[in-house]
């Protein structure tokens, strides 16, 4: 992370380095998201998703691909991600949005998650554990755009 003016960058990208971004200024929230279709998107057990204002993002090198998807909630979701090693970015159209969601594991700088709200908990895998203090919704938070 570096600052620049005042303002937070964080930067980002796919594993083979194609597609670098960088983030300007704070995250809006950040979300474990426990639903099946970001177990699969990540190959794990949940997904890290970091929701920021799409006038943060800013693409730096490198041009996505983007596969749109039916969103769990209802509609449809652009999944930007590298052509050539498949990483995926973020979730969003971010000159359509307002929001997008990178993907924690696409930042240079992991997240910290500890006050990360645990989404679609209903559909957690047995063995994971939620911490205590740890918000936690059973499907879709209230106005979230997260997964």
């Amino acid at each position: 992370m570096v600052e620049a003016e005042g303002m937070r960058i964080r930067t980002g990208g796919c594993q083979c380095g194609d597609i670098r971004y960088e983030i300007h200024g704070d995250p809006v929230e950040a979300y474990v998201c426990h639903c099946r279709e970001c177990q699969k998107q990540s190959s794990s057990a949940f997904g890290i998703s970091v929701i920021v204002n799409s006038s943060q993002l800013r693409l730096s090198s490198g041009t996505p691909s983007v596969w749109t998807r039916p969103a769990t909630i209802g509609g449809s979701l652009d999944c930007a991600f590298c052509p050539r090693c498949g990483s995926r970015l973020w979730h969003g159209n971010p000159e359509r949005d307002d929001i997008v969601s990178v993907k924690g594991g696409s930042l240079d700088t992991p997240p910290d998650l500890s006050a990360a709200k645990h989404i679609w908990t209903s559909r957690k895998l047995a063995g994971v554990l939620i911490p205590e203090h740890t918000e936690t919704h059973a499907e879709e938070p209230p106005s979230s755009k997260a997964d």
